[in-house]
C-alpha cells in the first residue's frame, strides 16, 4: 500500500512536524506541500533541518488543480484557525479523499466531520472520510479524565493548571513568543475562557452525558519551545489502586497512552507521541499528570494515527519516535 497525501499550509510549526513524520512513514508517498508564503522554495529552505531528507518543493498552485490529481488519497488541513472552514467552503474535495484538519474550525463535528482523539472515538475515525484533529492542551486534559468520564466518576467541578512551549502559540511572532521577552518568563492566559475548554466539555459528555460541573482551566506560557504538562485534580471516593486500574484498565489497547507509577515530566514525551499519566491521591483528590508533545500527540502525530486509523495500518506505523531524554 501507498498512500498519496497532501499538505496544505505546509510552512508553520504543525506543517513541519507532519512533514517529518510523513516523509519517514512506510506507506506514505508526500504528493505535495502547499504553501502561499513559500510557494517555489526548496521545503528544507524553511524547515532547514529536513536538508537531505527530502527534494520536495512547495507548491504555489490553486488547492483545486492539487486536489484533483489523480489517485490523491488523503489531505491535512495546517492552516492557521478559521482558514479550513473558508478552505472547504471553497474547494470541491472528492468524498474518495479523506480530509484532516488540524484547526478547531471542525471540532463540533459540523459538516460530516468527526473528532479525532483515537482514545474516546477510535472506532468512528475507522469510518470517516473527514476528521478533525483535537487541540493540544485538549488532548493532555482530556487523556487525563477520560477514565474517570467512561466510569461516570467525575462527581464534582475539575481545576486544571497546565504549561505548554512557545511553539503551541504558532509561527508567527508576537510579543510573548518572542525569546527576549518568553525566556526566564512565565505568564497565565485565557484564564477559565480557554477555546479548548468547549471540546473538553464535548468529550466528557460524549462518555457521560450527566456530567454538568465546572472545568476550571488555568492555561501557562511556558519558557521553553514544545511539551505541555496538564496537572489535572478532581474530588475521588476510590483508593489509589483502584483509580490506577481504572485508568490502565481504558488505556490498555491503546499504543500511545501509559500510566507511570513514577513521576512524569515533559522531555519524556518531547518528539514522541506519546501521553504519559501519573496519579497521586491527597486527601480525597485524585491528581492526574498528562503530559505530551504539543507538536507531536497534540497535533501533526495524531493527525498520522487518525490516517493510519482510516486506512487500515496498524495505528503506531511510522509514530515509534525517539524521545529527547536529556
Amino acid at each position: 500500500m501507498e498512500l498519496n497525501v497532501g499538505i496544505i499550509g505546509g510552512a508553520g510549526y504543525t506543517g513541519g512536524e507532519l512533514l517529518r513524520i510523513l516523509i519517514n512513514h512506510p506507506f506514505v508517498n508526500v504528493a505535495f506541500v502547499h504553501s502561499k508564503s513559500q510557494a517555489g522554495k526548496p521545503v528544507w529552505v524553511t524547515h532547514t533541518d529536513l536538508l537531505g531528507d527530502t527534494d520536495l518543493t512547495f507548491s504555489g498552485e490553486e488547492p483545486a488543480v492539487l486536489l484533483a490529481q489523480e489517485g490523491l488519497d488523503a489531505v491535512f488541513l495546517c492552516s492557521g484557525h478559521g482558514a479550513s472552514a473558508t478552505f472547504m467552503a471553497e474547494n470541491e474535495i472528492s468524498d474518495d479523499i479523506t480530509v484532516i484538519d488540524l484547526s478547531t474550525d471542525f471540532r463540533d463535528e459540523h459538516d460530516d466531520f468527526v473528532y479525532g482523539m483515537p482514545e474516546l472515538q477510535r472506532e468512528r475515525i475507522q469510518e470517516a472520510t473527514r476528521i478533525a484533529n483535537p487541540g493540544c492542551f485538549a488532548t493532555s486534559i482530556q487523556l487525563a479524565l477520560l477514565p474517570l468520564a467512561k466510569a461516570s466518576l467525575l462527581l464534582n467541578d475539575i481545576q486544571v493548571s497546565a504549561i505548554t512551549g512557545s511553539t503551541g502559540a504558532g509561527q508567527a511572532l508576537v510579543p510573548t513568543t518572542g525569546f527576549t521577552w518568553r525566556n526566564n518568563n512565565i505568564s497565565i492566559y485565557k484564564a477559565f475562557t480557554h477555546q479548548h475548554l468547549t471540546e473538553i466539555r464535548q468529550s466528557l459528555t460524549t462518555l457521560d452525558p450527566a456530567f454538568t460541573h465546572a472545568i476550571n482551566f488555568i492555561p501557562y506560557r511556558g519558557d521553553f519551545t514544545r511539551g505541555i504538562m496538564a496537572n489535572v485534580y478532581t474530588p475521588f471516593a476510590g483508593t489509589l489502586d483502584e483509580a490506577k486500574a481504572l485508568y490502565k484498565t481504558y488505556y490498555a489497547n491503546h499504543p500511545f497512552t501509559h500510566v507511570s507509577d513514577t513521576a512524569v515530566d515533559v522531555k519524556q514525551v518531547v518528539n514522541t507521541n506519546k501521553c504519559f499519566l501519573h496519579l497521586e491521591l491527597h486527601d480525597g483528590q485524585l491528581l492526574i499528570t498528562s503530559v505530551i508533545d504539543n507538536l507531536t500527540k497534540g497535533a501533526a502525530g495524531q493527525a498520522v494515527q487518525n490516517l493510519n486509523l482510516v486506512f487500515g495500518l496498524p495505528e503506531d506505523t511510522g509514530l515509534r519516535l525517539k524521545s529527547v531524554a536529556f
